[in-house]
Parts: C-alpha cells; sequence; structure tokens
C-alpha cells in the first residue's frame, strides 16, 4: 500500500525537471567562456557539482587584480593599511613596487577555486572586504588560482593601475610584445592633453591634419627646456615597467603549456604586454635572459626611432601637446625590415584616438636612436 500510495503521489505531484541538466557540458563550457571572470566562475564553483568539475576546463580566463599587498609584512592583518602604503610606495618607486608585491582582492570568489586543491581550506566570510579585516585569510596569488585551470588558452590578466607615476594631464601609453625577450616596444606620450576650442576644426591656425607646420622638424627648444630628457626617462620607465611585467610571468607561461594567448594589462590602459603562442613557445624552448637582482627580464640593445610634434589635434577635438611616438626594436631586426612595416605594427599598437594620434606622427620626420642592453 505504501508503494502503491508514492507511486500515486508522484503522479499528482511529479518532481520538477531542471531543463538546464540537459544542456551538454559543451555548451555550457562555452558559456563559461564567455564569462571568463575567474570571480564569477569561482562563484559558478558552488552552484553544483556539475559546474565544479567543468570550471577547470575553461580556456579563455580573465583575472582582475582588485588590490595590490605587500610581501615585506607576512601579517594578514597589516592588510588594512597596504593599499595606502602601496599607493605611498609606487609614488617614491613607481617600477620597483610592482617587483616586491602579490596580488589580492581575488580572495572571496576564488576561495570556492581554492577548494579544488584544498576541499579542508576555510571559507571566506560573504562579507569579506579586500581592505578589512582578513586575520584568518590567505591571499592568493594569480598564479595560486590559475593552478585551477587544466586548459586555459587565452589568458588576460589586469592589474588595478598601472606602475609609471605620471603627473595630472600627462599622456603615457605604452605596448610591447616579448618572446624569451623583447620583440618590440611602441610608446605614446604628451606633455599635456586639452580638448580644443575648435572641436572638428583640425586646419584651424595654420595646422594640417591636425599638426601645425613645423615641415616636422623638431624645435630647438625641445633639446634645451629638458624636453628630451622627459622622453628620455618616458622610454627607459616604460621598458623596466615591460620587462619587469614580463619576469613575473615566467612562473605562470612555465606552468600552463597550453597558453596561446597572454595579455597583462592595467585599468588605467597605461601599459600593454602581451604574447602571442609562437612567442610563448619561444620563451619555453629558450634560456631567459633574466636579472634576479633588479627582477625583470633583460633588454637587449635596441634602434629607437621617434616622431615628435610640439601640437597634434584629433578628430575628436583633444589635442595632444608635445606629441611623441617612440619606436623601439631590438638593434638585431635588420632595420631596412623595422621602417618597412612601422606602418602596420606601430599605428596598431594603440585604440582610438590614439591609434589615430600615431599614424599622424608616424608621417613625420623620422630620429633614430639607439640604446645600449640594460
Amino acid at each position: 500500500m505504501a508503494s502503491i500510495g508514492a507511486d500515486l503521489c508522484r503522479k499528482i505531484h511529479p518532481e520538477p525537471v531542471d531543463d538546464f541538466d540537459r544542456l551538454p557540458d559543451s555548451l555550457i563550457l562555452l558559456i563559461f567562456n564567455q564569462i571568463g571572470d575567474v570571480k564569477a566562475l569561482g562563484r559558478c564553483c558552488v552552484v553544483s557539482r556539475r559546474f565544479h568539475s567543468l570550471v577547470p576546463q575553461v580556456d579563455n580566463v580573465v583575472v582582475r587584480v582588485d588590490c595590490v599587498i605587500s610581501d615585506d609584512d607576512p601579517s594578514s592583518s597589516s592588510s588594512t593599511s597596504s593599499s595606502g602604503s602601496a599607493a605611498g610606495d609606487k609614488s617614491r618607486h613607481p617600477i620597483s613596487s610592482l617587483f616586491r608585491t602579490f596580488f589580492s582582492g581575488l580572495l572571496k570568489p576564488l576561495q570556492s577555486l581554492s577548494q579544488l586543491i584544498n576541499p579542508s581550506a576555510r571559507r571566506l566570510p560573504e562579507d569579506f572586504d579586500c581592505h578589512g579585516e582578513q586575520s584568518i585569510v590567505t591571499h592568493h596569488s594569480p598564479m595560486q588560482v590559475l593552478k585551477n585551470f587544466n586548459e586555459i588558452k587565452v589568458l588576460r590578466i589586469e592589474l588595478p593601475t598601472g606602475e609609471l607615476g605620471i603627473d595630472e594631464g600627462v599622456l603615457l601609453k605604452w605596448k610591447a610584445e616579448f618572446g624569451s625577450t623583447l620583440d618590440s616596444c611602441v610608446i605614446l606620450g604628451a606633455s599635456s592633453v586639452v580638448q580644443s576650442a575648435n572641436s572638428g576644426c583640425n586646419t584651424a591656425n595654420g595646422s594640417d591634419n591636425g599638426v601645425e607646420n613645423d615641415n616636422g622638424s623638431i624645435p630647438e627648444s625641445f633639446y634645451t627646456n629638458g624636453g628630451l630628457k622627459l622622453r628620455v626617462v618616458w622610454t627607459i620607465s616604460s621598458l623596466i615597467a615591460a620587462s619587469a611585467r614580463h619576469y613575473l610571468l615566467q612562473p605562470i607561461i612555465a606552468e600552463h603549456k597550453t597558453l596561446a594567448s597572454l595579455v597583462l594589462t592595467d585599468s588605467d590602459g597605461q601599459g600593454v604586454l602581451s604574447m602571442n603562442k609562437e612567442q610563448l613557445e619561444e620563451l619555453r624552448v629558450k634560456p631567459l635572459s633574466a636579472s634576479s637582482a633588479s627582477k625583470r627580464t633583460l633588454v637587449p640593445a635596441l634602434n629607437m626611432r621617434l616622431w615628435y610634434a610640439p601640437h597634434l589635434e584629433l578628430s575628436n577635438g583633444m589635442v595632444l601637446k608635445g606629441a611623441t611616438l617612440v619606436a623601439i626594436r631590438p638593434s638585431e631586426h635588420p632595420k631596412k625590415e623595422v621602417a618597412c612595416s612601422e606602418a602596420n605594427w606601430v599605428a596598431s599598437a594603440f585604440e582610438e584616438p590614439f591609434g589615430a594620434a600615431a599614424r599622424m606622427l608616424v608621417k613625420r620626420r623620422t630620429y633614430c636612436l639607439e640604446m645600449n642592453s640594460f
């Protein structure tokens, strides 16, 4: 009788069917790859056992670092003031602060990912804040978090801010490509960025396509008022920042053999380091030339090509004063090859409107420089 009653109850009140369970794993993985962000994937891990088993198979991952905590003080309780101290370190040593830090801010959502390695690890409280009390919490670096993924092909890591401290109103952007060492670097800078009162009028005030009619020559004042010295500082600082990022990526690249694309950028959009499949493979098979003392990849002797415009007005009304573009390649690259490919790799280094600025500058007179390895 009890069996008959149970069967009758199931007929009257059938168990609900979850249509989501009917979706194949391949489709769910496609959705997870569109999500990408490790925090969201960490939350997905705790939804179900099925999700928990599928998340490690995601091949498109984005790691956004919320805050940087110095590893000088192992006490986790010191993290309340870590953000301020990191900012202070950055203002005094804009590059070196990156070398001696590990990353936090991934903690709460990524704790579920850490369960894949250590199921007995304690979970974080729901109200946990990156800048709050962390006395019972261990920090997770991007490398630790990424160990939970088995098949990463595309990886993007975003730092909370750029390493180079610049004054307000100053423009400084760089993009570098690395294999086992620097392949290329493009730097765009301007001493100030303002909005033109004559937006959309690129030929105003005797300019041609937004560039003052100066025959493309660098004025004499550029050499005497500190303009050239400032550009040299921008160039060296950008190269050091790029080589430092490259150095820090070595353990991740060695750990994930499936990587085909890697980008390390920052939320400010100041600098971008990128590596494609061939460059990643080159690094794996060719020994890295690195400086353990400075914790960065050594940069070879370089050829640099510089373009300058005292006044550069873009189509959106943005005006770059003291606009400077520097294209850098190792000296071993044939100079003819570098010159022929400039229009492609230099102009495509930056998103608009700065891509337009690069295209305008590269048409001007070129100044060639050289730099020894460092």
